[in-house]
């Protein structure tokens, strides 16, 4: 075989690995760097289901305090780009995320760092590897926004004890409901003091409480905040003591809460040892290459070496996603 042919084989194989480690690390992001309290699958089910019954609740002509002054401050172009498909979802993941970010800039972004890192990669290194390298950077901005996403839903659902403790002492006081929450905004921190803020003026400017505490849902997405959400409503149909109830919600919010520290506590060796045991082959692939050169090119050169690398890679796959079940509890 001639050069020409063996360094086709060598960047071959490069690419291969490449695309290994890349699937397998974002296997392992995915699973063990988000909280390893999870929350449980029938709780995310209603959860979906109740969004869902809230956009089929919206009126077509309802837009939200936040959404008007959004499109109030954009030019008729940026307007004709945000009405784009797909820019409506993107645009709450940027309110999600506590960001003032315009969605298509975010897009913008997005293929900019693609189309710089795909090009640069086509220059200096494979096909393959480049389009992954475009990809990854691509996905950047995204991941990022997913990740402040997270972020601010970890420390909303941590602030927000404290938030339904005031509401419960302002009811006490004599204040109604919707004061109430303006205390919180002026009391508490982001991002709490943010969404009760918001929640607070689409009351106080003609909105009704049902359709303004909808609205806090679908901005923050998570089943402590649908519960808080559904028993303030049902106290309004039902009646009863609302100051009581916000207790007793606050007291089973902040023992979920420690809970989960708890669990996330108790699984982070075994979130560590997933980490180890998956990307040991790699780094000893690495070694192995460093060491003796010639040991990788002569096991990916015959066809059984290469079906034994396939069946490992499909192990470690499935390792990572078993570790996953076991590490990830589910309350």
């Amino acid at each position: 075989m001639d050069l020409s042919g063996l360094l086709d084989i060598e960047l071959s194989d490069q690419a291969i690995v490449i695309g290994m480690v890349f699937v397998a690390v974002l296997l392992l992001m995915q699973s063990f760097l988000v909280p390893a309290f999870g929350e449980n699958r029938q709780a995310q089910k209603r959860l979906k289901k109740r969004l869902k019954a809230i956009s089929g609740e919206a009126r077509p002509d309802e837009v939200s305090l936040v959404r008007r002054k959004y499109l109030r401050e954009l030019s008729p172009l940026e307007r004709a780009l945000e009405a784009l498909p797909g820019m409506a979802r993107l645009e709450q993941l940027v309110e999600q995320a506590g960001k003032e970010t315009p969605a298509y800039r975010v897009v913008l972004a997005s293929l900019l760092l693609g189309g710089v890192a795909g090009g640069g990669g086509y220059l200096l290194l494979p096909l393959p590897i480049a389009v992954l390298l475009g990809l990854g950077a691509a996905a950047l901005p995204f991941l990022r926004l997913q990740r402040l996403r997270n972020q601010r839903l970890a420390r909303f659902e941590e602030q927000l004890p404290d938030a339904l403790i005031i509401m419960a002492r302002a009811l006490r006081a004599g204040h109604p409901f919707s004061d109430a929450m303006h205390l919180v905004a002026e009391e508490m921190a982001e991002p709490v003091a943010g969404e009760f803020r918001t929640t607070f003026m689409e009351i106080n400017y003609g909105g009704d409480v049902r359709g303004a505490l909808l609205g806090l849902l679908r901005r923050v997405q998570s089943v402590t905040v649908m519960i808080f959400v559904t028993s303030v409503l049902i106290q309004k149909e039902t009646g009863g003591n609302l100051a009581e109830l916000l207790d007793g919600l606050a007291s089973v919010v902040r023992d979920r809460f420690r809970f989960q520290r708890k669990v996330k506590t108790l699984s982070a060796q075994g979130r560590m040892a997933a980490w180890i045991l998956s990307l040991l082959p790699f780094v000893l692939a690495g070694v192995l290459t460093l060491v003796s050169p010639n040991f990788i090119p002569m096991l990916t050169g015959d066809p059984i070496g290469r079906q034994l690398v396939v069946a490992a890679f499909v192990m470690v796959i499935m390792g990572i996603l078993w570790m996953r079940k076991i590490v990830r509890i589910e309350v």
